[in-house]
């Protein structure tokens, strides 16, 4: 797998490639200045499970607040930099575990070797990003539009100017919107460069459409042993890309951990509010640090059989719910005392 032979880097006291475990990213959308709003949102990050977290850093405010921010999070820090090398620099001094830039708009020769030079002098790990909306006019014309061949000539283009520039301690990642387009050109540059890839489909969407793109995309792509983190790019809460991306790795079995919550699509049969359970259950799940499958059935006559695989489960009826093991019935409940049953097995739950 391209996953298993990819360069090591190491992003603060994380590290990625080399068949180390796909990390999850998030990006705060707070502003960077604001140190208290920051902070939280990334420890609510944290707590999700997100491992690497990107802040933007377009001011000297910005940058200077890094180092403030650093000392509250535990988790590495990313600086998201756009058009001033200051910033790059900037944020490097003030504590960025590792900076993305796109060298393309971050302007000449010069600037760009100041930025590699800053990240030299601390070992701080570039991630060279192209998104396929910032393509250069030249490799439009020659491709004829944006394509994934494009794409991957505009990273590995910047990355031959920070290799000339004497360092090789780089991430890259090649966006698109274009969810097969991103596939193809994350296929096209495994066989390129032995680099650790930072995979995403950028701009996704709410979260509906966005998980839906980032599920297929990702899965496509991960499923081929490419990518060494991941962030589902979604329009809203940033937590629930952590959720998105948790759930996409323990799906490929590239994760192990944490609750698995399956329940049935309803039908007539059901006399329950099983989607509203459900979505309880879901969240109720996050709290236990356990490896099981929990089952939520919409009735008690199919519910035991298809809970056979999970190992532990709860089926509602009218007014009355099962608690099920392996498929077994262990006991019967009223209807309104099945979620606090569950949780009590939850909490008694060995392992």
């Amino acid at each position: 797998m391209y996953r298993d032979r990819t360069k090591v880097v190491s992003i603060g006291d994380r590290v990625i490639g080399g068949g180390n475990p796909v990390l999850i990213q998030s990006m705060t959308n707070t502003k960077t200045e604001d140190i208290k709003g920051t902070v939280a949102q990334i420890r609510a990050l944290t707590a999700a499970g997100c491992e690497i977290v990107r802040c933007t850093v377009p001011t000297m405010e910005a940058a200077l607040a890094l180092r403030e921010i650093k000392q509250q999070i535990s988790v590495p820090l990313v600086a998201d930099i756009h058009f001033d090398y200051r910033m790059a620099i900037a944020a490097i001094e003030n504590g960025a575990d590792k900076i993305r830039i796109n060298p393309g708009n971050i302007g000449s020769r010069e600037r760009i070797k100041a930025v590699v030079d800053a990240a030299k002098e601390r070992s701080v790990p570039i991630r060279v990003g192209v998104n396929s909306g910032s393509l250069e006019k030249e490799l439009v014309e020659r491709y004829h539009g944006v394509t994934a061949e494009g794409l991957v000539e505009s990273a590995l283009d910047k990355v031959k100017i920070i290799e000339e520039l004497g360092y090789d301690n780089l991430v890259i990642s090649i966006k698109s919107s274009d969810v097969m387009m991103c596939v193809k050109a994350h296929e096209l540059i495994a066989s390129r460069t032995q680099y650790p890839l930072h995979v995403g489909i950028t701009e996704a969407g709410t979260l509906y459409s966005g998980n839906i793109k980032s599920a297929v995309g990702l899965g496509i792509i991960l499923y081929q042993g490419i990518g060494d983190t991941i962030r589902v790019s979604l329009t809203g809460d940033p937590v629930e890309e952590i959720k998105s991306a948790k759930g996409i790795l323990k799906t490929l079995g590239l994760r192990k951990g944490g609750i698995e919550v399956v329940s049935c699509p309803t039908c007539g049969r059901t006399e329950i509010d099983l989607i509203g359970l459900a979505n309880q259950v879901e969240t109720m799940v996050q709290e236990f640090p356990l490896d099981i499958k929990v089952a939520v059935m919409g009735c008690v006559v199919n519910g035991p059989g298809e809970a056979k695989e999970a190992d532990i489960g709860i089926a509602g009826g009218k007014g009355v719910g099962l608690l099920i093991k392996k498929g077994e019935i262990i006991r019967k409940v009223p209807e309104d005392e099945l979620l606090s049953c569950l949780r009590k097995e939850l909490e008694h739950w060995e392992q």
